[in-house]
């Protein structure tokens, strides 16, 4: 016991530390708060950022410029060096550090190699005297496909200055496609070389990346769906609230956290479009209320198929094994959901760490697993017990789940291929769709569910009765019908077979009750 409470401890722990550390990240608005370089082959690198743009749109304007302009804006870029380095310099000594801007499709234009050995970043003395470039810069050549790319600023320390300043100014983006931007020194000289500023991402319609754009849309739509959905369900439990089984009642829950979750998650996008900085609280609340509902609706989905409420009155020994799967599968989703999201700076796909993806892939195959091993064991005890309307229900259900689960593999493998064989994120315009198919799929089979159990007058029907509240509904019926008389004449002459089938079933259900109870 000490042990499970020593791990979520630490799993706690783990996600306020991620919450802290990035809660005041910015995302188009790209902040370089003391950045060091890193060595990757006879270049010092800095990598500054990475964004789908859309290209601007034109419109006549009183500066002449595009009416809604896409660019990327430098902003109060310096670069500082120690001290110890500058002393050692001459006044006429002139070391230079470069930005370049390139689109994804032109990424071969970047580096080359004098004799067709490994390839270099920067120029070396054999490609200088070629001719092919100036030692100490950017080996780089115009692209073919979009005229004057990629783009080169450079900053220069002169004699021993300590810090360098990259002139502001903005870059408008003319063609569609997934712009980065790397920070580059040669001289090796310039070693513990940091950079501070930030540089601001721009797309026509707002400062929302162009991976994530679509989904703002998305999200609005999705809203509007719960809305509705919710509307339905709710005027149903208030119309047959005495109807109301504790079945439902979850269902509720789970659409109210629905709701709220698309909606923060469309808040957080607008802010974000409209600011450039992603609102910190929004989002993680937007995570939080996610991680939350698809708890919900798994343990949801996990008690249902065990046949709670409807052939068993308590789920026994199991209640605790089942909130410590929902615990443990709410912590590591969302520890992974706010280190993918809360924060994030660039637009790249999602690439948290396999020690925090790994977690919720194995507890959801156990979800899978436990459920569909309870819903036939639920199946059997229908069958039974001969309850024709809850097993045609739960027929339904299992079916449903069912093409789920396959409709899920199937796109898993999509989803793998898609991400595999898009290393350089070309394909970033229909990236959304991936994260926007889970949620479809979420909210229709929630909607299956809603069919399945939605409230009316015969929800009761639904619901777990033993023996005894059989028989007296039977004889509640049976007081008030006309031929309640004769019937009760014959049935002094004859043996009482619907008496001895509700006691053989009374006395079978007592037995699956004290087997619950076991398990």
């Amino acid at each position: 016991m000490a042990e499970f409470h020593g791990s979520y401890s630490f799993a706690l722990a783990l996600l306020l530390l991620s919450v802290f550390l990035i809660h005041f990240a910015a995302a188009s608005v790209h902040d370089y708060a003391g950045e060091k370089f890193t060595a990757k082959g006879n270049a010092f690198v800095l990598y500054g950022g990475s964004e789908g743009l859309y290209a601007s749109i034109p419109g006549s304007n009183a500066t002449g410029l595009a009416s809604e302009e896409a660019s990327i804006r430098f902003e109060k870029i310096t670069f500082m060096r120690s001290e110890e380095f500058a002393s050692k310099k001459k006044d006429t000594d002139e070391v230079m550090v470069q930005a370049i801007i390139f689109e994804v499709e032109d990424r071969e234009t970047i580096g080359g190699s004098a004799y067709g050995g490994l390839r270099a970043v920067c120029c070396t003395t054999d490609l200088a005297k070629l001719g092919a470039c100036t030692e100490g810069t950017i080996i780089h050549r115009e692209s073919a496909k979009n005229p004057g790319w990629p783009k080169v600023l450079a900053a220069s320390f002169k004699g021993n200055e300590v810090v360098a300043t990259l002139p502001s100014q903005t870059i408008p983006i003319l063609r569609t496609g997934m712009y980065n931007l790397y920070f580059v020194y040669c001289d090796s000289s310039l070693d513990g070389l940091v950079v501070e500023g930030k540089t601001i991402w721009k797309n026509p319609t707002g400062y929302l990346p162009g991976r994530m754009a679509p989904l703002m849309n998305f999200y609005g739509l999705m809203s509007l769906a719960f809305v509705v959905l919710g509307i339905f369900w709710f005027s149903q439990v208030a119309k047959f609230w005495r109807e109301v089984i504790p079945l439902q009642n979850c269902v509720t829950l789970v659409i109210a956290l629905g709701m709220f979750e698309m909606a923060l998650w469309y808040f957080d996008y607008a802010k974000f479009n409209e600011t450039g900085v992603r609102p910190g609280g929004i989002t993680f609340w937007a995570v939080t209320f996610g991680a939350v509902k698809r708890t919900v609706a798994r343990v949801l989905i996990l008690v249902v198929s065990m046949g709670f409420g409807v052939v068993r009155p308590t789920l026994g020994g199991l209640t605790s094994k089942v909130m410590m799967l929902g615990a443990t599968f709410f912590l590591a989703s969302e520890v992974l959901e706010v280190a993918e999201n809360v924060g994030a700076v660039s637009d790249l796909s999602g690439k948290a760490r396999l020690f925090l993806v790994f977690p919720v892939a194995l507890l959801d195959g156990f979800f899978i697993l436990w459920i569909f091993r309870s819903l036939y064991k639920t199946l059997d005890k229908l069958q039974a017990r001969r309850m024709a309307a809850k097993l045609e229900i739960y027929m339904k259900f299992r079916n449903a789940l069912a093409a789920a689960t396959i409709v899920s593999v199937c796109w898993i493998c999509f989803e793998v291929y898609f991400k595999s064989t898009d290393g350089y994120n070309e394909r970033w315009e229909n990236a959304w769709i991936i994260p926007a198919f889970w949620h479809v799929l979420s909210f229709s089979l929630l909607c299956v569910v809603c069919a399945l159990w939605s409230p009316s007058q015969n929800s009761m029907r639904y619901a777990y009765s033993d023996g005894k509240q059989r028989r007296f509904r039977q004889r509640k019926l049976s007081s008030t019908d006309k031929t309640s008389y004769i019937s009760h004449q014959r049935t002094t002459t004859k043996p009482d077979y619907s008496t001895t089938l509700n006691s053989k079933l009374e006395d079978q259900q007592n037995g699956d009750l004290e087997q619950d109870k076991r398990e």
